[in-house]
C-alpha cells in the first residue's frame, strides 16, 4: 500500500511540474509573440495651413469664380493643371446646366482620383465657383456684385488642395477622389420675387450624383467642405449629415477630439443646410457629412456679400480642419 501510495505521489508531482513548465514556455511563447508583432503605427502628413493660405489666395486672385466668366474659366484650368501636377487621374465633367433664371451655365466638375485602383475609397468635396449676386451684403447698392468668395467656395477649395498635395507625396491605404464641384452657388438670390424654383442650389452635384465620373461610382463615404476658413469658426453636427451619416460625422468629431480642435468642431447639433452633400447622399447614396462654419447667427457677417474676402481667412482654422481630414483618410483602413 505504501508503495502504491509513493509511486502514485510520485507519478502525481511529476505531472504538475510537466503542465507548469509546459504552461510557463506558453506564457513566454505568448509573450515572445507579442515582442515580435511590432506594433503599426499611422504616419499621419502634418497639414499645411500656409500652403491652403497661399491656395485660397491664388483663387481670390482671378476675381470673382462666377459661371459663364473668364475668372471662372481660367481658375478652373488652374485647378486641373494643380491636381495634375499632384499626380492625380483626372476627370472633367463639362455640360450645360440650366440656372433658376433660365441661363445656360457652362458647368465644369473637376475630379481628381488618387490611387484608383483601390476599391475602397473617400470622397472629399468642395464647391469652387463663387456667387454671382451679393443679396446679403447691407448695402442695397451691392446686391447685385459678384461675391470674392475667399470663404464661401475658395476655403474648402484651398484645404483640400493641400490634403491632395500631401497624397502625392505619402500614400493612404484607401483611395481618394477629390471633387472640386461647379455651380453650387447659383441659387435663387434673396431679391428675386418670382416664382420659386425647386433644387435652384448645388447645380453641379446633381448632375454628378446622377452621372458620376466613374460607372457606378461608390465611395465608403464622403466628406464636404464649405466655409471653413473663418477666424474662430464653428462647426456642428449639421442636420442631413446626422440624418444620412452619423457614424460619418462621429468618425470625425472624434478625430477632431483627439487632435484637441473641439473648440472648432463643437457637440451642438446645427440646422439642416441645403449643400452639395444632399444630392450625394439623395441621389447617389453615399453617406456623405459637411463641415460647415454655423453659428446661432448664420453663416458669418461677412457670407455672400462684398466682404467675403481674404481678410477672413485665418490659418488656424484652416489647420484644425486639414489637418482633421488627414487624420480620418490615413486612419481609415480597407
Amino acid at each position: 500500500m505504501t508503495n502504491k501510495l509513493f509511486s502514485f505521489l510520485k507519478y502525481w508531482v511529476f505531472g504538475c511540474f510537466v503542465m507548469v513548465n509546459a504552461a510557463c514556455q506558453s506564457k513566454q511563447t505568448a509573450e515572445q509573440v507579442v515582442k515580435e508583432t511590432p506594433t503599426v503605427e499611422v504616419q499621419v502628413p502634418h497639414f499645411n495651413p500656409d500652403s491652403a493660405y497661399a491656395y485660397i489666395q491664388k483663387q481670390v486672385d482671378f476675381g470673382p469664380r462666377v459661371p459663364n466668366s473668364k475668372a471662372h474659366r481660367a481658375c478652373g484650368d488652374y485647378l486641373i493643371r494643380e491636381m495634375n501636377r499632384f499626380g492625380a487621374s483626372m476627370h472633367v465633367q463639362e455640360t450645360d446646366l440650366l440656372g433658376w433664371d433660365g441661363t445656360v451655365l457652362k458647368a465644369r466638375n473637376i475630379i481628381a482620383s488618387y490611387f484608383p485602383e483601390k476599391t475602397t475609397r473617400i470622397l472629399l468635396l468642395a464647391h469652387w465657383d463663387s456667387r454671382p449676386w451679393s443679396d446679403h451684403d447691407p448695402a442695397p447698392a451691392n446686391h447685385l456684385k459678384p461675391v470674392l468668395g475667399a470663404n464661401d467656395g475658395a476655403s474648402g477649395v484651398g484645404v483640400l488642395m493641400e490634403v491632395a498635395r500631401q497624397l502625392s507625396l505619402q500614400q493612404p491605404t484607401v483611395g481618394i477622389d477629390v471633387f472640386f464641384v461647379d455651380m453650387e452657388d447659383y441659387g435663387e438670390p434673396q431679391w428675386y420675387q418670382g416664382e420659386k424654383k425647386e433644387n435652384s442650389w448645388c447645380l453641379g452635384s446633381q448632375y454628378w450624383a446622377s452621372n458620376p465620373h466613374v460607372p457606378n461610382y461608390r465611395a465608403r463615404f464622403g466628406i464636404l467642405l464649405d466655409m471653413v476658413g473663418a477666424p474662430g469658426a464653428t462647426f456642428p453636427k449639421e442636420g442631413y449629415s446626422q440624418r444620412y451619416a452619423p457614424h460619418v460625422v462621429e468618425k470625425v468629431w472624434n478625430e477632431a477630439k483627439s487632435l484637441d480642435f473641439e473648440a472648432y468642431f463643437i457637440s451642438k447639433q446645427g440646422g439642416f443646410i441645403t449643400d452639395d452633400h444632399v444630392p450625394v447622399n439623395e441621389i447617389i447614396g453615399i453617406p456623405t457629412i459637411n463641415i460647415i462654419h454655423l453659428t446661432d447667427e448664420g453663416f458669418g457677417h461677412f457670407w455672400h456679400t462684398q466682404d467675403d474676402t481674404m481678410e477672413h481667412i485665418d490659418k488656424g482654422t484652416l489647420k484644425a480642419v486639414g489637418q482633421t481630414v488627414l487624420q480620418v483618410i490615413y486612419k481609415e483602413r480597407k
